[in-house]
């Protein structure tokens, strides 16, 4: 049977176009001169994950600038509060299938087991709906529920974008599913490319037929295209995985696939958390329209942080299928390769983005060119996290994820305290300076979880000045 990865060329045309493209990159590596060694596949991993959120983040920017023309700062901020709700939830939701599957695909795949692939596969996309769909109807009630003390003006928007939740949720679980096959377009054009496409492409029909450009009018748009882009995913996904895994009996253990996941669960969710939390922190002490200049600051260093979650994303399943197979020279190379790949991208596109920062705050509208020293405060985390690379994805993969989930638990206890005393005292540079010292502890507890636990360096200062050797 043709392999997916490699669909011959009469049936390329009839191919999801996720698996044309990766087709057409492959053909290019090997005219490179690429010989299929596991560091160069690595590479082209990161690399083309690399592309794809390139042009994720220049897309995903593009809408939010469209939308803070559309909506206004006041509707802008309401739905950027209302979203970034349902990004915290949907990771949670997610019940960890979407890292986990990082650790069991490699294992099941190494070990030849379709009946155990199967059973995760269906489990954690089962999981991820129902979960999603419980959370939803829980939080449309609690509004319901606590309407009385809740802006007016959020109610309506964040109970409608809530109903997204299934669809993000389960995208999520498929974005495990085909990272952990090495398909980083699967994986990651329907989530960085399609999506806020498809939200931007909805709105802007629904407005041309006369609905009202408000907060409201986003949260169906952001529904809809949740929803589309989830079926689009899971319908080539299915393809994708047919040749691999015929009709056959599925194996279900689904106590050690829990046991697994929720740790993991409770890393992401805190890592979520510690990311979006603060924009969810400005909109209690401050009006819809400084949320939004908020929010647009942080789009804005969005544009660097793709960084780091594009290595992380290209690095978790290789960091586990080093470990099975035993080679923890193997993983230390590789740790120091991906910490590199890192900072210095991360590095430069920080100073550029200094650079640049105030002409692209002003395409959001008038006054957000406030957000410029937001990015600046905001920064100085976001490379923080770069220097290490992706620490917490090798604690986790490593069986470590108890601690790393402690560590991110402590960091966003410190984040909320942190928020709480200087969002009042310093406004929305008091959320900046509160998140960007949260995440410099984050740094330094994972650096010195990795150094004692496993004896190797991630923080790219000490790598420079001993590049052959990690664990110094």
């Amino acid at each position: 049977m043709q392999s997916p990865d490699n669909p011959t060329p009469t049936r390329l045309l009839n191919f999801p176009l996720a698996a044309r493209l990766e087709d057409v990159a492959k053909r290019i590596a090997g005219l490179l001169g690429a010989n299929g060694s596991d560091n160069q596949a690595a590479q082209l991993m990161a690399l083309f994950t690399f592309a794809i959120r390139v042009g994720g983040a220049a897309l995903a920017y593009l809408s939010q600038v469209v939308l803070a023309r559309l909506l206004g700062a006041h509707d802008y901020g309401i739905f950027a509060v209302a979203w970034t709700v349902v990004i915290i939830l949907g990771v949670m939701a997610c019940g960890g299938f979407s890292a986990s599957a990082s650790k069991f695909i490699p294992k099941y795949r190494q070990a030849e087991d379709p009946a155990s692939l199967r059973g995760f596969i269906r489990t954690s996309r089962l999981s991820a709906l129902i979960a999603g769909t419980g959370i939803a109807a829980l939080g449309i009630a609690a509004i319901a529920l606590f309407r009385p003390v809740i802006d007016a003006s959020y109610v309506a928007p964040l109970s409608v974008t809530l109903l997204a939740l299934p669809f993000f949720a389960y995208a999520m679980a498929q974005d495990g599913i085909a990272r952990s096959h090495d398909w980083p377009f699967l994986a990651m054009l329907p989530t960085y490319i399609w999506r806020p496409a498809a939200l931007l492409i909805i709105l802007v029909i629904v407005i041309a037929f006369g609905l009202g450009a408000t907060a409201l009018t986003a949260a169906y748009a952001a529904v809809l295209s949740a929803l589309l882009v989830a079926l689009y995913q899971h319908m080539h996904l299915n393809v994708r995985l047919k040749p691999s895994l015929p009709d056959k009996a599925k194996t279900t253990d689904l106590k050690l696939w829990f046991l697994v996941s929720l740790p993991m669960l409770a890393v992401d969710g805190f890592l979520q958390l510690i990311t979006s939390a603060d924009v969810i922190m400005v909109s209690f002490f401050e009006d819809p329209d400084q949320v939004a200049v908020y929010f647009a600051a942080s789009k804005t260093l969005a544009l660097v942080h793709f960084v780091y979650f594009a290595v992380r994303a290209a690095s978790a399943h290789r960091f586990s299928r080093y470990l099975h197979s035993g080679d923890m020279d193997g993983l230390a190379a590789y740790v120091r390769q991906a910490v590199s790949w890192t900072f210095w991208p991360s590095l430069a596109a920080g100073a550029g983005l200094l650079l640049i920062a105030p002409l692209l705050l002003r395409l959001f509208g008038a006054g957000f060119e406030d957000g410029f020293w937001l990015i600046a405060l905001l920064m100085i985390g976001v490379l923080a996290r770069a220097s290490i690379g992706p620490a917490d994805a090798l604690l986790t993969m490593t069986g470590l994820q108890k601690t790393c989930a402690g560590i991110y638990g402590a960091t966003f206890v410190l984040n909320v305290v942190l928020n709480l005393i200087m969002i009042p005292w310093l406004g929305l540079a008091g959320a900046a300076i509160a998140t960007s010292c949260a995440i410099l502890f984050e740094t330094t507890a994972l650096a010195l979880a990795a150094k004692y636990k496993l004896n190797i360096t991630t923080f790219i200062v000490p790598l420079l000045f001993h590049p052959r050797n990690p664990a110094v």
